[in-house]
């Protein structure tokens, strides 16, 4: 169904959702904005581009809906639990002397990379010393995440990373439990702003020491990459690490800006530019 969408009722598509709500899709990835698309017409049982343009140009709340199947952010809980082991023993042990730290998670979907920090920010002792914004492009996967509120099928597929970071803890230490969902405690949210914020449009006036985006980037083509690339060596600190996915890759124009700290959990650290 894929190749029956044309680079041209893409482009058109784009345009059009530009146009109407002012969002700008030109330089994100091409085939998987086509692969969202079809996942959005097979759900709502749509046969032709037609229709879903019809729906989507006409109908707010259908289209701000579709974000979500727009641009699905691949997150869990302790997703790619040795990532999370360099953060708590090298990363964050740089900022033991400091007397705040502020974390940006720019696209944090539904919480879960958010509240997984948190959770290490308080085994360090370094949880109250420390101020996070998350953002995101949907307004619905910000108020999931504000809530810190899942099912308890989700938080069982959530439990096998979990356990590989925490062998000798529960989630019932984290999360308020009842029948059917699981509500992260008060104190993993606190400390954080929940923002709605688009990478490719807002600017960032924060500077940030850790600045995690995980496979966000991996939909946005090289041009786009190097857009956001640039926000956040501007947003971070001197010294600041940026935290990308396990499926994104750093372009070579990146690298001009960022330097390894960690290629096998993608971590980056902030370079100085040459004047």
């Amino acid at each position: 169904m894929i190749d029956s969408i044309s680079d041209e009722e893409l482009d058109a598509l784009m345009q059009a959702l530009k146009n109407r709500y002012g969002l700008d899709f030109t330089n994100y990835e091409k085939k998987s904005l086509k692969r969202s698309i079809v996942r959005l017409m097979m759900k709502h049982k749509m046969s032709s581009m037609l229709e879903l343009w019809a729906r989507i140009l006409k109908d707010k709340e259908f289209f701000e809906r579709g974000i979500d199947d727009l641009l699905v952010n691949l997150t869990e809980l302790f997703r790619n639990p040795d990532a999370w082991l360099v953060i708590k023993d090298r990363i964050l042990d740089h900022y033991a002397a400091k007397h705040r730290l502020s974390v940006w998670h720019a696209g944090c979907s539904t919480g879960e990379e958010v509240y997984t920090m948190a959770i290490v920010l308080e085994e360090k002792g370094m949880l109250r010393k420390t101020r996070a914004l998350a953002t995101d492009l949907s307004s619905i996967a910000l108020k999931k995440a504000k809530l810190g509120d899942y099912s308890l099928l989700i938080l069982e597929q959530y439990l096998k990373p979990f356990l590989s970071f925490y062998p000798s803890k529960k989630l019932a230490d984290f999360f308020n439990f009842n029948e059917s969902h699981a509500t992260i405690k008060p104190d993993y949210k606190s400390h954080v702003t929940f923002q709605k914020h688009n990478l490719v449009h807002d600017d960032m006036t924060i500077k940030h020491d850790i600045i995690f985006c995980r496979n966000v980037m991996i939909y946005f083509d090289e041009k786009l990459k190097l857009q956001v690339l640039t926000l956040f060596h501007k947003s971070l600190a001197d010294d600041g690490f940026l935290i990308i996915g396990y499926y994104d890759i750093m372009p070579d124009s990146g690298k001009e800006l960022f330097e390894v700290f960690d290629v096998r959990t993608r971590i980056y650290k902030k370079k100085k530019l040459k004047k």
